[in-house]
């Protein structure tokens, strides 16, 4: 006997198109009844259980499908999630970035002021420097004329 609907129906269009014309008629014929409808009943039991094996591969094609779905999306969310975080780390390493020239901007200014005045105050001191050399250099004069005048007039 067949194992599946398919075979079945294959038999009994099989029986249909072996059958004998009815005489005198081109477009009927004879069957055996009682093997048409033996047919007929194991395909209407069969239908059950192939529409149940239809059905099931139906759910399980769909269940891939969802299955499928749910890791593409798992995959995308990752994916994203990544790209998020590869943009934050560039976000990050660009700010960091900005505020080191900045630091660097502003520890360079500091060190040309410092410098400035570090210049200024040595430039002052030296200046102050000089004037005090100047002035006990006219002090040692002065006292060393005072010191030869003192001795010139007492060796007189």
């Amino acid at each position: 006997m067949a194992s599946n609907i398919e075979e079945l129906f294959d038999m009994l269009y099989e029986m249909i198109d072996e059958a004998k014309n009815v005489p005198l008629s081109s477009d009927k014929c004879m069957l055996e009844r009682d093997k048409a409808l033996d047919m007929l009943d194991d395909i209407r039991a069969r239908f059950p259980v192939e529409l149940k094996k239809a059905k099931e591969l139906v759910d399980k094609k769909n269940d891939y499908i969802a299955s499928a779905k749910r890791e593409a999306d798992d995959l995308r969310q990752r994916a994203e999630e990544h790209a998020r975080r590869l943009l934050n780390e560039d976000t990050l390493v660009l700010e960091a970035r900005r505020m080191a020239e900045e630091i660097i901007q502003e520890a360079e200014s500091t060190s040309r002021q410092l410098k400035q005045a570090a210049n200024e105050y040595c430039e002052d001191t030296l200046h102050r420097m000089e004037e005090a050399v100047a002035d006990a250099y006219d002090e040692v004069k002065h006292s060393r004329a005072k010191f030869r005048s003192a001795l010139g007039a007492g060796e007189s």
